[in-house]
């Protein structure tokens, strides 16, 4: 028996009526992002693009839920990340409750997320857009490498001399410090601890060999290792960054490709495939 014929009418019409329904998902998302309409009341919307929205993706519109957070609250309440908003019954949606009510009523205390990643991957930009968030505070390291156009001493780096380098740590002043591009960067130990104190999540953005120094002294650090799309995008930004020599690129290419090997070391890894989604997921490891 031959399947019934559909008509070019009746596709236009099913195609105009799921451009219609997506708009209608992506308003209602906007509003809960905004703080207009609350989460819990789409539960009692009775339209259908309403109730096939996907669960996982209401909760990434909710203020501090990115991905990473709502991945975790559908683990925590046992609840399919395919779960459509229709499909949550009445337990499930208790549950959700008191996952929002332990969000709401948690202690503010700061957490120490380290994050690595091979040179170019653009660990910098992501951080960077959290400088003037106030619950961060981006760790600003010690280095030894000259300073490059454009860059602040005191915001980028703090830049010393190799003597320098060296008194700090015979004095214990690092929280960690490796050696990397012919260059000593260090983390200062009594910043990173002020900060955590006054109740800021602190970012430390540091190579391999200094997060696996945290991992070892600071075992409630979220170690984070962020990864290019793919290493042809990587090879590119390293090569038209022109801020180092040849040699030096070469030699950071190097080194970028043991430490994507060193990614399952890491609690969580990102892909940076678009600046402003990675800084949600970060976010959302903080605040989880």
């Amino acid at each position: 028996m031959q399947p019934p014929k559909i008509s070019n009418r009746f596709r236009r019409k099913a195609g105009e009526k799921a451009v219609a329904a997506r708009r209608e998902r992506a308003t209602i998302k906007a509003l809960v992002a905004s703080g207009e309409l609350f989460f819990f009341d789409l539960f009692k919307d009775e339209r259908k693009s309403i109730a096939r929205m996907k669960l996982i993706d209401l909760l990434q519109s909710v203020p501090g839920i990115g991905k990473v957070r709502a991945e975790l609250i559908l683990d925590r309440t046992k609840i399919s990340p395919s779960r459509r908003i229709g499909g949550v019954g009445h337990r499930q949606l208790e549950l959700l409750r008191e996952e929002f009510l332990l969000m709401k009523n948690s202690p503010q205390s700061g957490k120490l997320l380290v994050v690595s990643g091979p040179s170019g991957v653009g660990k910098s930009t992501i951080t960077n857009k959290l400088r003037t968030d106030e619950r961060f505070w981006i760790s600003v390291s010690v280095t030894t490498r000259r300073i490059r156009t454009g860059e602040v001493d005191g915001v980028d780096y703090h830049f010393v001399s190799d003597d320098k380098f060296e008194e700090m740590i015979k004095a214990n002043e690092f929280l960690e410090f490796a050696e990397f591009a012919g260059a000593k960067y260090g983390t200062p130990k009594k910043a990173v601890e002020s900060a955590l104190q006054s109740g800021k999540n602190v970012i430390l953005e540091i190579e391999l060999n200094g997060a696996r120094q945290v991992r070892k002294s600071s075992k409630e650090a979220i170690m984070i290792f962020i990864e290019p799309p793919s290493w042809e995008e990587l090879t590119t930004r390293l090569t038209n960054r022109g801020t180092e020599s040849k040699n030096s690129t070469l030699a950071r290419l190097d080194r970028a490709k043991e430490e994507l090997s060193a990614a399952s070391e890491f609690d969580y890894v990102l892909v940076n495939h678009e600046v402003e989604q990675s800084v949600s997921e970060l976010v959302s490891l903080a605040l989880r």
